[in-house]
């Protein structure tokens, strides 16, 4: 089961790398973050703690629900050209991901030896996500990605920290969950500002302005 969740998470990772339109990449990382729920669920069940759950429940309702369609009012809101803008094409991005996956699973197999296969793939797939967040804030020209790649990152610790701690503690979840909804917030409104006196949110036109 926990295999399955994985691989859903490395799909909908991979699939960011591959779609050239905004409402597309937020698609996936809800989907993403749906399938980090499913995960935190199944670790809820089979440890039955309650406050597990409570993490799982968090995760639904910020990452699945309330940032997904905060990003999208916020498209639709400042009138942003859906195209991504790529700096890297979608068929090399996805090569530089599988490239990075295997360097995950080269350091994982050197770092954890003969660990059980499930607690291997976690940390593969955690670092992957990882560094695909960094991949998608550096190669993609829209502000609004900065937002998206951070919270893609944000995925891949929480999952990476599981792993390594089988579970992190209650109230540092919450806190985690609340700084990343309210840095959500607060970019978005930034971004929002930038696009208004500038007229676009094109990361790479913004370095473009001189004093």
């Amino acid at each position: 089961m926990t295999i399955f969740l994985l691989t859903g998470i490395m799909i909908s990772t991979y699939a960011m790398l591959v779609c050239q339109r905004v409402p597309a990449l937020i698609q996936n990382f809800r989907l993403q973050s749906l399938f980090l729920f499913l995960v935190t669920l199944d670790f809820a069940f089979r440890q039955k703690e309650a406050g597990i759950f409570v993490v799982a429940g968090l995760l639904l309702l910020v990452k699945v629900v309330l940032i997904p369609s905060f990003l999208n009012n916020l498209v639709k809101k400042i009138r942003v050209d859906e195209r991504l803008g790529l700096f890297l094409n979608p068929l090399l991005s996805l090569i530089a991901a599988l490239f990075l996956t295997w360097g995950a699973s080269v350091f994982c197999s050197w770092f954890l030896g003969t660990s059980p296969i499930a607690v291997f793939a976690a940390f593969v797939v955690s670092i992957t996500v990882v560094l695909v967040g960094f991949f998608i804030m550096v190669f993609r020209m829209k502000a609004l990605t900065q937002i998206v790649g951070l919270l893609v990152m944000e995925n891949g610790i929480f999952l990476l920290a599981s792993a390594i701690t089988g579970g992190m503690p209650f109230f540092v979840e919450i806190a985690i969950a609340f700084d990343v909804f309210v840095c959500a917030i607060i970019t978005g409104i930034f971004m929002y500002r930038i696009n208004k006196v500038f007229t676009h949110i094109e990361v790479h036109r913004l370095t473009d302005l001189k004093g």
